[in-house]
C-alpha cells in the first residue's frame, strides 16, 4: 500500500508552483503551534539545567563541557538525520525524536527527585536529546516548504524567528520561576508535557514530501554525497556554508557562557539572567514580526548585515561596567534583534535555493558544519576564557565575529544568491 505522506517526484509540482492543497492553513498552524510549545519546553529545560550547572560549579570548563554535550551529537548525526528525512517519513521522524527526548527527561526527573543525580547524568541526557535533534530538526525544516505555498516561505521564516523570540521570552522567566517554587525534578516535567503537545498534531495531520521513485533510490551514503556535491559545486552555497561555520565557531561559546558572565561580572543570579533573556526575546519577537511583514527579498545582504551588527552588539554587552547591568541588557537585546534580522532571511534563502527533495540533506549539512564548529569553538574558547576572563572573551568573540560576517560582501558567489532570487523589495 502506498504511504500517503509521500509524493513521487514526477507527481510533485515544481517548487515555484507548489500548492499544499486546501486547508493548508489549518495543517500548518496546528503543527507550528505544537512544535512551538515543544520548543519552549525544551528551552525552559535548557535554562534550568545550565543554571543548575552554573550554580553548582561556577566553572567555564564545566559549562563548556555541557555545551559540547548539547551540540556535538547533533553535529555528528545531522547529516544522517537529513538523509533519512529525504528518504523516509519526516512526520514519523519528528514523532520518534520528540518521544525519545521525553523519555530521557523522565529518567532525569527521577534522578533529581530521588537525589541521585550527578553531573554526568545531566551531560548524558543533554547528549541524547541533542542526538534526537539531529533527526527532528532537518525533518521539520524540510517539511516547511511542503506545508505552505512558496510565496509564504519568507513569512514563515519570520514566524519561526518570532517563535525563537517567544522561546527566549518564556523560557528564561518561566525557568527562573519554576526553580524558585518547585524542585528541579518537577520543573523539568514541563518539558515532558510540551513534548506530548508537540507530538499530538503530528498524529492527526500528514506532511507530504517528494521522494525519488523506488527504481531510482540509492544507498544512504550515496544520497548524502549528493547533498554534499550540491553545496560544494554551487558558487553561492559553498562560501555561505564556510562563512557561517567560521562565524559560529567564533560566536557560539558566548551563548553557553552568558550565565557565567552575568554571575561573575555583573554579580547577578537566575533572576538577572531571566530578565536579560526575556527582554532579548521581546526584541527577537519584534524583529521576527518585522521580517514577517516585510518579507525581504535581498536575503544575502540581510544575513550579512544582521549577523555583523549582532556580533558587535555582543561585544558591547560585555563592555558594560559591572554596576551598569542595564547596559548589558540593552546590548544583549540589540544583539538578539539583529540576529533575527539575519537568520530569518537565511532560512528563506536556503528553502528557495535548494530543491525540496534535497533539503533534508543540504539543510542538515549546514547543521553539521555549524554544529561541529560550535564545540570546536568551545574547546578553543575555554582556555582563553580561563586566561583572560569571561568578560574579555565575549568582547573578543563579538569583534572578531562581526568582522568575519562583513567579509561576506567580498564574495561574488555569495552575493550572486541575491541575483538568483525573485525580484521584490528588501
Amino acid at each position: 500500500m502506498r504511504n500517503p505522506d509521500f509524493i513521487e517526484l514526477d507527481e510533485a509540482p515544481a517548487a515555484a508552483h507548489w500548492d499544499p492543497g486546501p486547508g493548508w492553513q489549518w495543517r500548518f498552524w496546528a503543527i507550528f503551534t505544537g512544535q512551538a510549545l515543544s520548543l519552549i519546553g525544551s528551552a525552559l529545560t535548557q535554562f534550568v539545567l545550565l543554571w543548575w550547572i552554573t550554580d553548582t560549579t561556577g566553572s567555564v570548563s564545566t559549562l563548556a563541557t555541557a555545551g559540547m554535550a548539547a551540540l556535538l551529537p547533533q553535529a555528528l548525526l545531522g547529516s544522517l538525520g537529513g538523509t533519512l528525512a529525504d528518504r523516509y517519513s519526516r512526520r514519523l521522524l519528528m514523532i520518534a525524536a520528540d518521544g525519545v527526548s521525553a523519555l530521557c527527561m523522565l529518567v532525569l526527573i527521577t534522578l533529581f527527585l530521588t537525589g541521585r543525580v550527578e553531573l554526568w547524568h545531566v551531560y548524558a541526557m543533554m547528549f541524547i536529546r541533542s542526538a534526537m535533534q539531529a533527526f527532528q530538526s532537518p525533518a521539520a525544516a524540510a517539511s516547511t516548504a511542503m506545508l505552505v505555498p512558496r510565496g509564504f516561505l519568507s513569512r514563515v521564516a519570520g514566524l519561526n524567528q518570532t517563535l525563537l523570540g517567544l522561546m527566549t521570552v518564556a523560557a528564561a522567566p518561566l525557568g527562573a520561576i519554576a526553580i524558585s517554587i518547585l524542585p528541579i525534578g518537577l520543573a523539568l516535567g514541563i518539558d515532558v508535557l510540551t513534548a506530548l503537545l508537540g507530538i499530538a498534531p503530528l498524529l492527526v495531520f500528514r506532511i507530504p514530501q517528494p521522494v525519488a521513485p523506488e527504481g531510482g533510490r540509492t544507498g544512504l551514503w550515496t544520497e548524502f554525497r549528493e547533498g554534499v556535491r550540491l553545496v560544494w559545486s554551487h558558487p553561492g552555497l559553498r562560501p555561505l556554508y564556510a562563512l557561517l561555520g567560521v562565524v559560529v565557531l567564533v560566536i557560539m561559546p558566548s551563548y553557553t557562557l552568558v550565565q557565567l558572565l552575568v554571575k561573575q561580572h555583573f554579580a547577578g543570579g537566575a533572576k538577572e539572567v531571566a530578565l536579560m533573556e526575556g527582554l532579548a526575546g521581546i526584541a527577537m519577537i519584534a524583529s521576527g514580526l518585522a521580517v514577517t511583514a516585510l518579507a525581504p527579498r535581498r536575503h544575502v545582504r540581510w544575513v550579512l548585515w544582521g549577523f555583523a551588527v549582532s556580533c558587535f552588539a555582543l561585544a558591547l554587552t560585555a563592555l558594560a561596567p559591572g554596576h551598569f547591568f542595564w547596559l548589558a541588557v540593552a546590548g544583549w537585546g540589540a544583539s538578539a534583534a539583529t540576529y533575527i534580522l539575519g537568520n530569518a532571511p537565511l532560512a528563506a534563502l536556503l528553502q528557495t535555493t535548494i530543491p525540496n527533495h534535497l533539503q533534508g540533506r543540504v539543510l542538515s549539512l549546514l547543521s553539521t558544519v555549524t554544529g561541529l564548529a560550535a564545540p570546536v569553538g568551545l574547546a578553543v574558547a575555554t582556555p582563553i576564557g580561563e586566561l583572560i576572563g569571561v568578560r574579555w572573551l565575549f568582547v573578543l568573540q563579538g569583534v572578531l565575529g562581526g568582522c568575519l560576517s562583513l567579509m561576506g560582501f567580498w564574495s561574488p558567489g555569495l552575493l550572486s544568491l541575491d541575483r538568483q532570487a525573485s525580484p521584490g523589495r528588501g
